[in-house]
């Protein structure tokens, strides 16, 4: 089993623990979901049976945790990581080789596995992960969505005692999560895997969870049951206000004519007219590797269209320089670790003000997001979904006239999605233009004006949220 006895830890330059006398049994074989607000220990607990805490993290432990009769103190990463698969929040940062089937094959091919064997494996994940079709792609191609696949599959190639999945279906589409859970829950049932995971999208991973923890501070055990037993205690999702109709359509912020672009020989947007309207939120869906990403980057010049044109205000963005453009246009990435870069959460807000060379309130920007007690902290100190505000705080600190977001819900919780949402519903009527890219419907449905659907890099629907998502059962649901 995996026992955490009387747990305490507490991250570098912390005042505060993360854990804090935390106790814990999961038998061999369980399926486990770990629930909880952002910032709870979610993450630390899964860091824990492989030895990246405390031995890669550092920092100052107390306790003990066993994985199957392995005190984690007494036992290096390495070989802890032949008895634990892991996958990390930001599936960006884990990967080690650049192609797909050499990403999956890595760890068998250094268990020194048979080569038969591990091409019967890669094949195996690449149907049960629906990614068949990337095989030969590389990695630096793929969308966030496609790269966290991989990722889940290269974990699961070692067929691990216990996988540890830390918001796995965090970026994948409705189409896909499925095939992801189904991958998981058949590694359980066939060879009896431990399956370790945290979740803010319950309603995905609930069905398939044997046993459910639910946390508040500082690992507090709020609950621990059956899915049914705990029901009480899981985080209801907050009320997501609808947006306010617009009564007319304003002017264009933002314009693509006839606009493609491709990487290498892969098309990922081909041909696609789109316009953006101040005071509106566009909400971009699709399957991952639809585009959604792509588009958001040639809207602020990260990429350059290879045939037609953007117009920002009216005017062509050729020519600008994308330092420039990001005073106007402001963009999240699917990982926010990417902006940041300064040595507290307060800091990034000020570095970003003097790259716009704007003004802006920081304290009402940080208590919008949740963040004041957390300004002093280093953004790679907080939890994923801490960190995924900071990094929404330094985009949208200075008022920037157009703003362009790729699945900013990412490891947020109930409560701080409905905050967004209705921000980002302020933030229209305050007359900017707001494009997201998300696979979060209750986002969507809480402050989208419209919805553009994408499907292998055309537009295949645009309309109304009504109406885009009451045609495919999945979306409506």
């Amino acid at each position: 089993m995996i026992r955490f006895q009387a747990v305490s830890y507490r991250y570098p330059g912390q005042d505060e623990p993360a854990l804090e006398n935390f106790s814990w049994e999961v038998s061999e074989g369980t399926v486990a979901l770990v629930a909880g607000p952002s910032g709870c220990g979610k993450s630390t607990i899964l860091r824990c049976p492989n030895g990246l805490i405390p031995h890669f993290y550092g920092g100052r432990f107390g306790g003990c945790v066993l994985t199957f009769g392995h005190d984690t103190r007494c036992h290096g990463t390495a070989a802890l990581s032949r008895l634990t698969g892991f996958v990390a929040q930001e599936p960006e940062t884990q990967t080690v080789t650049d192609r797909v089937e050499d990403e999956i094959a890595f760890g068998p091919e250094n268990a020194g596995l048979p080569r038969r064997e591990i091409l019967q494996r890669v094949d195996e994940l690449l149907l049960a992960l629906g990614i068949g079709h990337l095989r030969d792609r590389e990695l630096s191609t793929l969308s966030g969505g496609e790269r966290q696949r991989v990722v889940i599959a290269a974990a699961c190639a070692l067929r691990p005692r216990l996988l540890a999945l830390d918001e796995p279906t965090s970026q994948i589409d409705p189409w896909s999560a499925p095939d992801v859970v189904d991958a998981f829950t058949r590694l359980n049932g066939d060879f009896g895997t431990t399956i370790l995971l945290a979740e803010h999208r319950l309603a995905r991973v609930l069905p398939v969870a044997e046993r459910v923890l639910v946390l508040g501070c500082r690992g507090q055990v709020v609950a621990d049951g059956s899915p049914i037993g705990v029901a009480g205690a899981l985080d209801e999702p907050s009320s997501l206000p609808r947006p306010a109709a617009t009564a007319t359509v304003e002017q264009a912020a933002l314009e693509l004519e006839g606009v493609s672009y491709r990487y290498g020989q892969h098309p990922a947007l081909s041909e696609v007219s789109l316009a953006f309207a101040a005071g509106q939120v566009t909400a971009l869906m699709g399957r991952n590797g639809s585009g959604k990403t792509t588009l958001l980057k040639l809207l602020n010049g990260l990429l350059r269209p290879e045939q037609g044109r953007v117009r920002l205000f009216g005017a062509d963005i050729a020519r600008r320089a994308t330092r420039d453009l990001a005073r106007q246009v402001a963009y999240l990435p699917q990982h926010p670790g990417a902006l940041l870069f300064n040595e507290t959460v307060a800091a990034e807000l000020r570095f970003t003000l003097r790259c716009r060379r704007a003004a802006g309130d920081i304290e009402r920007t940080l208590v919008r997001l949740g963040l004041s007690a957390l300004s002093g902290r280093h953004p790679f100190d907080l939890s994923g979904g801490e960190r995924q505000r900071a990094a929404l705080a330094a985009v949208l600190i200075g008022d920037p006239p157009v703003v362009a977001l790729d699945e900013p819900t990412r490891g947020m919780d109930a409560r701080r999605k409905a905050e967004l949402a209705r921000m980002l519903g302020q933030l229209a009527h305050e007359g900017a233009a707001v494009v997201l890219a998300t696979h979060d419907i209750d986002l969507v449905r809480g402050c989208a004006h419209q919805v553009v659907l994408l499907e292998q890099g055309r537009v295949a629907a645009r309309g109304s949220i009504d109406a885009v998502l009451a045609a495919d059962p999945l979306l409506a649901a």
